[in-house]
């Protein structure tokens, strides 16, 4: 029985470009490793799994489809507030919040130009109730935080306030049942009050970008769910610095190794996430590494910084090419073309490294497109690993 290394490159698939030779970032990287696994191993393309009201793949439904959860899905606050030991209890309501800013009613900077210290901003909209509904706000990674109403006839069946992009007025946030309704209601308001805090702080009014505003979105409750042990028994270990990634794992039954240098993909901090992966698998037969760093790149549209990034992993890579009895498996969770800087429905290239052997002789999505194992479902992904490692 093999032991399992999943590798997750967020936003790892990318389209041509121009000043890249016409290569992806991950086509046109130097990356001797990947490409001895894909040489050695066996390749092909991932169609990520998303859910059907969603236009493109989801960091969050791509990650609980390849895990086989997708029957169980949450909605992304729950897994926000899981992955940063936010206390949830039944009835809550959690939602994932962007802190962004609004000029003249107009979102201007969706990440408030990622800002990283928001300390102060937690502190200011502590305590909040309206209509018997208390607000709890705690901080996640960079610009990223996690909402919780908690009280009575609440509902997570509501739409979201965030444009999607700058330029636009944040939507009214709707609700989709009665309970939806009042839950909305008093989110609104709540909003209207954290805005009128927010933009009258002294720390917002020394920077050109503020954040004065909450983006709110993928609002759900919590609930019990099959154990990841006992759907494939393996007991498995997560490695990841984002919140989001944390928390499903969390959720699925999977233990989080956490350790602080993890939240950003810095050259430490990678050296530091994979030597926790080995570290790992000496108590656990399933390893799942999340890396964020190829994502941001792409949603900045720094596809040489991309390469680059892509570079760096491939070097931490050589460590595990040797070890006995480990079926290394690298993919992504769904495409960011760097150019147009948002998730897209291009597939997404996969290796398997450990057990079989194809044509392919490098990792790109070109050549992925050639490999033994054709185009695969997301949701097929466990699947296939466990049929793999036996």
């Amino acid at each position: 029985m093999k032991k399992v290394f999943l590798v997750i490159l967020d936003g790892l698939g990318d389209r041509q470009i121009e000043e890249l030779g016409n290569k992806t970032p991950l086509e046109a990287a130097n990356i001797p490793n990947l490409d001895y696994m894909a040489e050695n191993g066996i390749t092909g393309l991932v169609q990520p799994f998303q859910f059907f009201n969603e236009k493109y793949p989801t960091s969050e439904g791509t990650h609980i489809g390849m895990f086989g959860y997708k029957d169980y899905f949450l909605g992304r606050g729950p897994y926000e507030a899981a992955g940063i030991d936010m206390p949830l209890y039944e009835g809550d309501v959690a939602l994932r919040v962007n802190f962004a800013t609004m000029d003249n009613g107009v979102i201007t900077d969706r990440r408030a130009k990622r800002i990283k210290d928001t300390d102060e901003l937690i502190k200011a909209l502590l305590g909040i109730e309206i209509k018997g509904i208390k607000f709890d706000i705690k901080k996640s990674n960079g610009h990223r935080a996690v909402l919780v109403l908690r009280g009575n006839n609440l509902s997570s069946q509501i739409t979201s306030n965030d444009p999607g992009k700058e330029g636009k007025s944040p939507f009214k946030i709707e609700g989709k049942t009665s309970e939806g309704e009042f839950t909305a209601e008093v989110l609104n308001e709540y909003l209207d009050r954290a805005y009128n805090i927010l933009n009258n702080l002294e720390f917002n009014k020394k920077r050109e970008f503020p954040a004065n505003y909450l983006l709110l979105r993928g609002a759900g409750k919590i609930r019990t769910i099959f154990p990841f042990r006992d759907r494939y028994g393996l007991g498995a270990a997560c490695i990841a610095g984002g919140g989001l990634y944390k928390g499903i794992a969390k959720m699925v039954g999977m233990d989080v190794l956490n350790n602080s240098s993890f939240t950003a993909d810095t050259d430490t901090n990678l050296l530091g996430k994979f030597e926790a992966v080995k570290k790992a698998f000496q108590e656990y037969d399933f390893v799942f590494l999340h890396i964020k760093g190829t994502d941001v790149c792409s949603h900045d549209g720094r596809f040489e910084d991309k390469k680059n990034f892509i570079e760096k992993i491939d070097q931490h890579l050589k460590a595990f090419l040797d070890i006995k009895d480990l079926l290394i498996v690298v993919t992504g969770d769904h495409s960011t073309p760097s150019q147009l800087k948002e998730h897209s429905c291009d597939y997404v290239p996969i290796l398997i490294y450990g057990n079989g052997k194809d044509k392919t002789m490098s990792f790109s999505e070109k050549e992925a497109n050639n490999g033994e194992l054709g185009l695969l479902k997301g949701e097929e992904l466990m699947t296939l690993i466990c049929k793999l490692q036996k």
